[in-house]
Formats: structure tokens, C-alpha cells, sequence
């Protein structure tokens, strides 16, 4: 069996033993020491405990990115909460759906957001108190500061909160505990909030240092936000883990990270690929102005949503570098990586992490089938989740009777292990009966010199069932190619049931904060036909 600690909060209370000095989380011109993080860990899990807080108890994170973020997180845990992560965009529906359904009893936000929070208060039964940090810089007026919570709820800035808290000894959480609360994306319905233990979260952490050979050596430079499994679960918990260093960042700015780059102290970066086409543009203008490339990385990474054949190849292009995709998901963290050492091939995901499993099976019989052949990928081993929460049915329909878990993603293998990831199980098109797999149209027309961004979906089509259907962002804007083309390229290149029916010129596509694409908002207005023309 692998060693690593049974919890993340573990893991860094002994790299803080290991290193007390040593810079935690650099954060514009702040370094924040595994000491002084350590002394803040232990303040939020006093003051929670003097609180009230039990374990169990689900306290919510609607919280930008900071040291304040990583100090509160570890906090709950060492006080035996349970975290539920809040994307910082959502707003009343999404806060009232997610806050009530795991039942929070306290939130820990910003000013900036905190009015937001105020409005949808009075309808969160479960919420007994709300700490907000107060701002480093006027982002939000004093009225809106001061919007009032309803009677009953604790309202206080972290200041307050935290006053003469102190620090007790506290027990480490037992392996088995739920850890977080993470809520699917939702883009087929009502998100479900996953169970991560601590115990899962730790397995994972291990399994990608392994992996990617990280090390304490390493200084990570981070803009992905911490309420998503890839900024917390990969690029936080790693960090805390081995005991390295990770610059943070509030959000992604090309020019910025740019810079950073140049100064030539980072050696990972993580993104997803919108980042990773950004920074491409931003190279291409930098090099027109006579700046130079930055230095090489150890590594940069992309996920979260598909990488092109073309961002991966122009990249090692321009910056003479591989980029490594890997797989995961809300419910299990990381599940695939390219390899470290060996082919970074392009469009796969590569094989599983270390200790972990999976297989493609069919989507009838549910029985593992050969390579080559497409199917539903499935996945077991110490990192997958626990269940959804308050959801029986849901998580038994999850698994199957020998513990595997069934993604919802549609994939394939190759003869020599490398997964290649074609889709969502609901995002298959079925056109005069025939399987059409979204990602492989999608990396045609992603191809054509005069296509900026894709995105390809069924439509319900009265002969065929479902018609295929493409929403293209042209590279030039306003000088769309030629659907007769676009048509016509397809044609060569795929099956001719394979190729679009319809063509949507459509300036961009909706996305969420991690640059993924939300195909359920794009059909609904497609249906719609209220904000394009149909091209063809």
C-alpha cells in the first residue's frame, strides 16, 4: 500500500514540521510561511469550535482566492467540518439550491460577495451564521457592505470572528470522514453535491505528486480558482502535500502570467485550455514586439475541458513544450494523466494515476469491451467519492456491483492504454441511427484554418431523430468561412452521417468559470435561434 496521510490537513501540518519557514503561498508581493499558515489553520478551527460547530456540520466557502481561502479550508477540517465549496460566480438561484441542500449553518465569504449571500438568506432555514473577510481594497461600497441579514443569523467580519480564539489541540479527522462537499457542474439538471472523504482527497493528492514527480523543489504558479477540484485538489493540495511553494493568483491575466513566466522562478503551471490559448495570443504579440519567450517549465499542465490537437501542437510550436492533459471530475478528482516520462500524445487523456483503475464498457451490456471500441469509461480505487449527498438512489445507480464507478463519459482505449475522451453519455448524438460522438466532429472543424472555437450537438430532427449541429466561432471576426466549405471539409474527412446539417456562425460560446463549454445553455438557444442565424 502507498504511504501518505490519511487527510490533507495532515499532510501539511507536517510539512509545516518539516519546514516552518519555508514559503507556503506567495500572493502578489505577500509569502505567507507554512508557520504563519499554520497559526491561521489553527485560529479558524478554534474559533469554529467556540462556535459551535460539530463534526459534520457543512460550512460553506463562497470565498475568492487568498491565503484566507487555504487558512479557513484546512480550519474546518482540522475542527471536523465539512467544507461545501461555492463557486464565486453564482448568484441567487445556484446559492439557494446549493446552500440549502447541504444545509450550511455557516458561510464564510467576502464583502464583495456577501450582499449576494444577504439576498437569499432569509430562504436557508439551516444557516446560523455568515463570517465575511473584510476587503484589502474598496471593491464594494459601505451600503452594500452593510445590507442587513435576517434576524437570527450571526453577522461578523473575520476580525471579530477570530478574536481572542487562540489555538487547542485538536484531533486530526479520521480518514473515512466526508471532507467536502463539491456540486457538479449541473448542465443536465440540479447539481448534486458530492461526498469526498479525507481519506479520498489524500489518495488522490498522492497519486498525481507521484505521478507528475513534484516536489518541494517546485513553485507552482496558480490562477485557477480554489472552489473547483483543480485549483483546490490538484494545485492546492499537492502544494500542502509535498511541501512546495505555489504563487496565487486571484484570476488568470495573460499578460500577467506572462511576466511571471519570464522571471523564470516558476516551474509548473496549471490552466485549462481557454488559458492555454490565450497565452498563445499573448506570445504571438509579445515575439511581434521583439520580447522573448519565457524560459522552459518542468511542466505545464491543462483540464478540465478538452484540449485541441491544434492548441497542443502550436504550443510545442511556439514555446518548444508538451503540454500534459490529464482527466478528472468533481466526483473523483484526478482519474487519467499523460505521462511524465514518455509520449504526451495529443486528444488522449492518457492512462490511469498511480493505484487507481479503468475500463471502458459497453453501454448496453455493461461488460468491459476491447480497445478501440467506444463505451462508457469507468473508474475505482481509493480516490472516488463516497456517494452524492442525501442522494441514495443517485449513488447506486453510480456504481456497479464490483465498485466501479460510471463517469458519464464516453471514451475509448488504445491497443497501447491511452484513453481518448469523445464526449458526455448525453451529449451523444444518435442521426438515422447512428452514433455520432461530439469531440470527433468537433477536432475536424477545430482543424480548418478559418474556425477560432466549436462546439457540435444534436438537435431534434423529425427524419434522422437528431440532426448534427455546429455553433462555430469564426477566427475573424465577422468573416465567417463558407458553410458550403466547412460542409464540404467535414465531408472528406468523416463518415457523411458524421458531418453538420446546420452551421451557427455565433460570436462567442457560453462557457463556466473554468472555460468549459455549457452545450445544455448553447442548445436552448439554438432551439431558440436568439442569437445567431442559421449558416446553413
Amino acid at each position: 500500500m502507498p504511504e501518505y496521510p490519511g487527510s490533507i490537513v495532515e499532510a501539511f501540518l507536517r510539512s509545516r514540521e518539516r519546514m516552518p519557514e519555508k514559503a507556503c503561498i506567495l500572493f502578489y508581493g505577500d509569502t505567507c510561511t507554512y508557520e504563519r499558515l499554520g497559526r491561521e489553520v489553527e485560529r479558524w478551527a478554534a474559533a469554529l469550535r467556540r462556535w459551535g460547530l460539530q463534526p459534520g456540520d457543512r460550512i460553506a466557502l463562497f470565498l475568492a482566492n487568498s491565503p484566507t481561502f487555504a487558512a479557513a479550508y484546512l480550519g474546518i477540517q482540522l475542527a471536523g467540518g465539512i467544507v461545501v465549496l461555492v463557486n464565486t460566480q453564482y448568484r441567487q438561484v445556484e446559492l439557494r439550491h446549493i446552500l440549502g441542500d447541504a444545509g450550511v449553518r455557516l458561510c464564510i465569504t467576502d464583502a464583495e460577495r456577501k450582499p449576494e449571500l444577504a439576498r437569499v438568506a432569509a430562504d436557508l432555514p439551516a444557516l446560523e451564521a455568515v463570517v465575511w473577510i473584510s476587503p484589502s481594497s474598496a471593491s464594494a461600497s459601505p451600503s452594500e457592505n452593510d445590507r442587513i441579514l435576517p434576524p437570527g443569523i450571526l453577522d461578523c467580519d473575520s476580525a471579530a470572528f477570530l478574536a481572542d480564539g487562540g489555538s487547542a489541540p485538536l484531533d486530526l479527522p479520521p480518514s473515512e470522514a466526508v471532507a467536502l462537499i463539491g456540486y457538479t457542474s449541473g448542465t443536465t439538471g440540479r447539481s448534486k453535491g458530492a461526498m469526498l472523504t479525507h481519506g479520498n482527497l489524500a489518495a488522490n493528492s498522492w497519486a498525481v505528486t507521484q505521478a507528475w514527480r513534484w516536489t518541494e523543489a517546485d513553485r507552482l504558479l496558480l490562477t485557477l480558482p480554489l472552489f473547483h477540484a483543480h485549483g483546490l485538489g490538484v494545485g492546492l493540495h499537492g502544494t500542502l502535500l509535498v511541501g512546495s511553494t505555489i504563487d496565487l493568483r486571484r484570476r488568470f491575466d495573460a499578460a500577467e502570467v506572462y511576466d511571471t513566466l519570464l522571471r523564470g522562478e516558476t516551474t509548473m503551471f496549471f490552466g485549462v485550455p481557454t488559458m492555454y490559448t490565450r497565452l498563445l495570443a499573448e506570445a504571438r504579440r509579445r515575439l511581434a514586439a521583439g520580447e522573448p519567450l519565457p524560459p522552459p517549465l518542468r511542466l505545464y499542465v491543462s483540464g478540465s475541458a478538452p484540449l485541441s490537437v491544434q492548441t497542443f501542437e502550436e504550443f510545442e510550436r511556439l514555446f518548444g513544450q508538451r503540454i500534459l492533459e490529464r482527466y478528472g471530475m468533481t466526483e473523483t478528482m484526478m482519474n487519467l494523466t499523460n505521462p511524465y516520462e514518455g509520449e504526451r500524445r495529443p486528444g488522449t487523456v492518457g492512462m490511469p494515476f498511480p493505484g487507481q483503475e479503468a475500463r471502458i464498457v459497453d453501454l448496453q451490456t455493461r461488460q468491459p469491451i476491447l480497445d478501440e471500441r467506444p463505451g462508457e469509461i469507468q473508474v475505482r480505487g481509493p480516490h472516488v467519492f463516497k456517494g452524492y449527498w442525501r442522494q441514495p438512489e443517485a449513488t447506486a445507480a453510480a456504481f456497479d456491483a464490483e465498485g466501479w464507478f460510471n463517469t458519464g463519459d464516453l471514451g475509448w482505449r488504445s491497443a497501447d492504454g491511452y484513453f481518448t475522451i469523445c464526449g458526455r453519455i448525453r451529449e451523444l448524438i444518435i442521426s438515422g441511427g447512428y452514433n455520432v460522438y461530439p469531440r470527433e466532429v468537433e477536432e475536424v472543424l477545430q482543424s480548418h484554418p478559418d474556425v477560432a472555437e466549436v462546439a457540435v450537438l444534436g438537435l431534434p430532427d423529425p427524419d434522422l431523430g437528431e440532426q448534427v449541429v455546429a455553433a462555430v466561432v469564426p477566427r475573424v471576426p465577422g468573416a465567417p468561412p463558407s458553410v458550403d466549405d466547412l460542409i464540404a471539409f467535414c465531408r472528406d474527412r468523416l463518415a457523411s452521417f458524421k458531418k453538420p446539417r446546420r452551421i451557427y456562425f455565433v460570436e462567442s460560446l457560453p462557457r463556466n468559470a473554468l472555460g468549459k463549454v455549457q452545450k445544455h445553455l448553447l442548445r436552448e438557444r439554438l432551439a431558440r435561434q436568439d442569437f445567431a442565424v442559421p449558416a446553413g
